[in-house]
Order: C-alpha cells, then structure tokens, then sequence
C-alpha cells in the first residue's frame, strides 16, 4: 500500500522524500517554517546581492536568466526588472515546442531584453530524446539537462556572474534538508536533482553514433572556467515567497498566455504548455512513482490552503497518470514519429518502467486497465 502524507497528497514513492513522526512530508514542513522567515530582511539581501553584480558601467549584463518562456520565468524577468538590472535572458530550446510555448517566448522578449535562444542539434537530440525514453523512462532527459548546462555556459562566455534561477524543487516539493535550504545552484545539485537520473552525459558518447563533440550543449562549464567567471547560480525562491499561482497573475498582467483548458494530466491551465514532450513525461513519472503531475499542483495548493485535502483526492483521481493519448492538441502517434517509435514500441517500454506494486493487477500478473488504456491505482490515500 502507498503512503501518503497527512497534510498534502504527496506520496511516500517519490525520490528523496521524507515523513516525520506524525506522517508529515518535508516539504509541508518546508512550507510551514516560511512563517518564521523574516522575508522583508530577505528581500534587503536580495537588493544587497543583486547591486553587488550590477555592471558598474553598463558594460556587461547585470545578471542572466534561463527562461523557457512560461509563468514562472516570465517572472523571474519582471521581478529583475523591477529591480532596475539588465537582464540577458536565454532559453535552451524545448524538445518540442508548441504554438503557446512560442508565443509566451516572444512576449517575454517584448518585456524588453535582450534575449539568446539556443537549439541543439535536432538530429542529436532526437537521437538522446529516444535513448532517454528506453534507457531511464524519460524522453524529456536532454531538455531537463540543457536548461541548467546551456545557460551557464552562455555566462561563462559572455561573462555574467550572477544567473537567476526560479524555485529551488527541492525545497517546493520536498527533498533532503540540506538540499531544500540551500539558496544557491551548484554542480553537485545539478548532479543530485537536476534530473540526470543515472544517465550521465558521457554515456551517450558511442551510442547512435554520437560523439563528444555533438554534447557541448549538454556539458557543464569546468571548474576552472566558473572560478574565473565567478559564476553564481541563486535560487529567487529563497529570497521571495514562492508561488507558482501568485506568479501566473503577475506574469498574465504582463502579457504571458495561458491554455483554454487544463493540459492533459493536470488540472490547472497555467504549466507546462511550452513542450509537447511533457505529457509523456509525466507519464513515466507516475508510471514508475505512482503520482504525475496533478498530484504536484493539488500538494501545492493544499499548503496554501487554497484546497481542502479531500477534494486533492479527488481532483488528484480525475487527472493524474493519464495515459497520453494527447497533450496540448498534438497526438501521441505524431510524438512518436518524431523519435522513429511505434506506438506498441512505447507501450511494451511503458510497462518495462512500471512498478507494479503500485497498480492493480489480474491473477496473472498483468497490469489492469480501464476502458481509456489508464492503469489502476492501488491506493489514493492512507487506508
């Protein structure tokens, strides 16, 4: 049986979380001991540090954010903006980008910065896209690896020390004490938690033909060049109350878009709408932990007290770990064809990453499904 925590939704299969002795996770505990965060003093430090990396004569860029175009980078850009720094912001193209995740790319740009989007290359990275799926369960490995790689790199060779990050996960959505209180984004936490899953970038070198030179995009700066850059990597969450419902207002007073519905798997019409690519990987994640993307949010707003636990439940039951027929209009099939799959090559990979102990399964052991192709949950809550 699944173990779910008592406050939020959250259940005890997910990596790197913890319970406390009253059946608490961490990261309601995280959340509960902002009320003793003199957040006024942090917003001074903020202020303080930002000044510290202000060009001194308008030669360089004050500071560079990675953004992807959505809610919360949209707002990590207004928010610099209303400190009075100059931005340079940069996006590691998406894995396969939507008409909405285009069109909130460009109105970010028109906030009024100067802005570098880089793609890597799409042959390779078709090749990763389908090497990540079948070897860890996750066709969205190479996005979440160039997302922190690319824009450090465009630091180092422009010169920026400062790169404003957005929420630390860890400390949103429950992980080591440690890690969750940390306010700044080094190697060692991109290696631990920034979705690498086992599969380093130096396995991929030989495989479909791919070499070292085809993953510079993938490859953090050296030691060496962030000491002389003296790149730093701070996390605004930490000086900001975060909130991803609270940015989504701010960032559509600015022009950023939303969908007309929940994307498939969530139940919200605020996130993940930059990537096709996303529904599938949500997929796998409740594939292998049990919960998906819905659970996420419905935790989220539980601790904000927006949502009662038991409509989390029920909330959680309607949209998690749908099979991805579709996301964001685009079908499964036509995913597929992007990485040369066949959809029977994806279901025969899908139940290879299973956990069974989580679903219900006939006396044959075979995976139960509902008339959609949804697997069946064996639990909700605490029972």
């Amino acid at each position: 049986m699944i173990k779910y925590c008592t406050k939020c939704v959250m259940p005890d299969t997910k990596p790197d979380l913890h319970f406390d002795e009253y059946g608490v996770c961490f990261a309601c505990r995280a959340y509960d001991s902002r009320k003793d965060v003199d957040w006024k003093k942090r917003k001074e430090e903020l202020i303080q540090l930002v000044d510290k990396y202000r060009s001194k004569d308008g030669s360089n860029y004050d500071c560079l954010v990675p953004v992807s175009g959505g809610k919360d980078s949209t707002y990590q850009v207004v928010k610099m903006l209303q400190l009075g720094l100059n931005p340079l912001c940069v996006t590691a193209t998406t894995c396969s980008l939507s008409p909405i995740g285009r069109r909130n790319i460009e109105n970010l740009k028109s906030l009024g910065v100067d802005y570098i989007e880089v793609t890597a290359n799409p042959v390779v990275r078709k090749k990763i896209n389908k090497i990540a799926l079948e070897q860890v369960g996750d066709i969205s490995w190479p996005e979440h690896v160039s997302i922190f790689t690319t824009p450090i790199r465009i630091a180092v060779q422009l010169g920026i020390s400062l790169v404003i990050w957005g929420e630390n996960s860890q400390n949103e959505y429950g992980g080591p004490a440690a890690a969750s209180e940390n306010n700044v984004l080094t190697r060692r936490w991109l290696e631990e938690f920034g979705g690498l899953l086992g599969l380093r970038v130096s396995d991929l070198i030989g495989q479909e033909g791919i070499s070292k030179k085809d993953l510079i995009q993938y490859t953090y700066p050296s030691d060496e060049e962030l000491k002389r850059v003296g790149v730093t990597g701070l996390f605004l969450g930490h000086y900001i109350p975060w909130d991803g419902f609270s940015n989504v207002l701010i960032a559509q007073s600015h022009g950023f878009e939303t969908y007309h519905k929940p994307a498939e798997g969530s139940f919200v019409n605020y996130e993940n709408l930059d990537n096709n690519f996303h529904g599938i990987h949500d997929y796998f994640k409740f594939l292998k932990y049990g919960f998906g993307r819905a659970t996420d949010q419905a935790c989220l707003h539980v601790r904000r007290g927006r949502l009662s636990r038991e409509d989390a439940i029920e909330a959680v039951k309607k949209h998690d770990g749908k099979y991805p027929h579709i996301y964001l209009s685009k079908t499964l099939e036509s995913m597929l064809e992007s990485i040369d799959m066949t959809v029977d090559e994806f279901n025969k990979i899908c139940d290879r990453f299973t956990n069974k102990k989580l679903f219900r399964i006939d006396s044959r052991g075979n995976l139960l499904r509902d008339k959609n192709f949804n697997l069946v949950k064996i639990n909700y809550d605490n029972e």
